[in-house]
């Protein structure tokens, strides 16, 4: 597999701020899920919010495929193949579930009925407003929506925010179809540590805007002591198998 998406010494923030996220270097995969996981406060959400163009960089680059992508451009970052799935999952509220996947189509690619197979649930809410929709089938459009842009790379925020475990884990699974399908890189921020371990091939815990533990996501599943120290402060490297 080769690497899609690379950060390198990433410092973001917000402006007139000290840095919020500092010397952040990842690289993902073709195919390959990593989960960023953290404490509240981490850097999260910031990294990806600056990751998808929609805030600058302070300090460092951000590449798909070897080329950089111009800092604070969320029309560059997505033409280069980075989509992001916000945490409040940004939808056409007014407009129905066909509409706001339509509204999002590239003119080659992914189709509607691609999307659908997915998210079968979403047939039976098609012509109903996203309004309208439970918090489970906005999330299913939110990710339909995104992969109607045929992203080389996948940026997931929260993706439980709001949702019943047993919704999101039926929701993950589909993730790991989508990367094996389609080969995107997901790069998948969430709160429920184990369930996103048990989907991930790797993953991240970042904490004070700096990494703490690296490892393989099976590997940190069998010692949770790792995460909750990581968690708390920081935690000797786990190398990636």
């Amino acid at each position: 597999m080769s690497t899609i998406l690379e950060l390198k010494d990433l410092a973001a923030g917000y402006s007139g701020g000290r840095p919020v996220v500092r010397d952040l270097n990842l690289a993902v995969e073709q195919g390959e899920i990593l989960a960023l996981l953290g404490p509240n406060g981490a850097g999260k959400t910031t990294m990806l919010l600056t990751a998808s163009g929609l805030l600058p960089s302070l300090s460092g680059s951000i590449e798909i495929d070897g080329t950089p992508v111009k800092s604070g451009n969320a029309r560059a970052a997505v033409r280069a193949g980075l989509v992001l799935v916000p945490d409040d999952r940004a939808l056409f509220t007014t407009l129905t579930v066909e509409e706001n996947l339509r509204l999002s189509r590239q003119r080659k690619g992914t189709t509607v009925d691609k999307v659908l197979s997915y998210f079968p649930a979403l047939k039976e809410r098609f012509k109903v407003g996203a309004g309208q929709l439970s918090g489970g089938e906005q999330q299913m459009l939110a990710i339909g929506r995104a992969l109607m842009q045929d992203p080389k790379v996948l940026l997931i925020d929260e993706l439980s925010m709001g949702l019943a475990p047993v919704i999101v884990e039926g929701l993950l699974p589909v993730l790991r179809r989508v990367a094996d399908d389609t080969g995107a890189a997901i790069l998948l921020v969430e709160q429920h540590v184990m369930l996103a371990l048990d989907l991930a091939d790797t993953a991240v815990v970042v904490a004070h805007g700096q990494e703490v533990l690296r490892g393989a996501a099976s590997d940190l599943a069998r010692s949770p002591q790792r995460i909750e120290q990581a968690y708390l402060g920081s935690a000797p490297p786990l190398a990636v198998s």
